[in-house]
């Protein structure tokens, strides 16, 4: 190997190594999604029964119109969480499901985190899908590290479902399905206060 091939072949390496380690062990694999600029998911999902969940996440942050969101605020009620991004084709395709559902639960709070985009893009999303409920910018992604071990890093979209006491209840891991988010939603709400 040439000098000038080296450091090409450790950065590929290197590339490799810090991708691989974003994955979530126990999720399923995915088909390639080389140069998408995200990792889909394949639409599986997770459930956790009431024994098996982890302590309850704490998402807070401020939503594009500049006002305060504090998941803590709606302990006591189901919410869903979803992780998008403006040029994720799976987060343009589910966008419509999930603005239906948000409409068909209007005792469910829903939220939106966005780690990659900057304002202008993630209001032209919201304004182009209509979406009802709050977006957090989390560049910093420390809303995405409260969710750590639940959110694979680099899967985009999630979707994740918070019990009454803010415990992760179910995920799903890439574009939604709306009838298996539907049933998860049912499944928590029907849970006891």
């Amino acid at each position: 190997m040439t000098r000038r091939l080296r450091p090409f072949v450790a950065l590929i390496a290197l590339v490799l190594v810090l991708v691989g380690g974003c994955a979530d062990d126990d999720a399923p694999t995915s088909a390639p999604t080389t140069g998408a600029g995200y990792q889909a998911g394949d639409g599986s999902f997770t459930l956790w029964t009431p024994e098996e969940r982890a302590a309850p996440v704490t998402l807070a942050g401020e939503s594009l119109d500049g006002a305060p969101v504090d998941s803590a605020d709606w302990r006591g009620d189901v919410v869903v969480v979803n992780f998008w991004y403006a040029s994720c084709p799976p987060c343009r395709a589910e966008a419509p499901d999930l603005v239906e559902l948000a409409g068909t639960f209007d005792d469910v709070h829903f939220l939106g985190v966005n780690p990659r985009d900057e304002a202008g893009a993630a209001r032209a999303f919201e304004e182009r899908f209509a979406v009802p409920y709050p977006t957090i910018l989390d560049p910093q992604a420390e809303v995405v590290a409260a969710m750590q071990g639940v959110v694979p890093l680099q899967a985009m979209p999630t979707t994740v479902v918070l019990d009454r006491e803010g415990r992760p209840a179910g995920r799903v891991l890439g574009r939604i399905d709306p009838e298996i988010l539907s049933g998860i939603i049912e499944d928590t709400l029907e849970e006891t206060k």
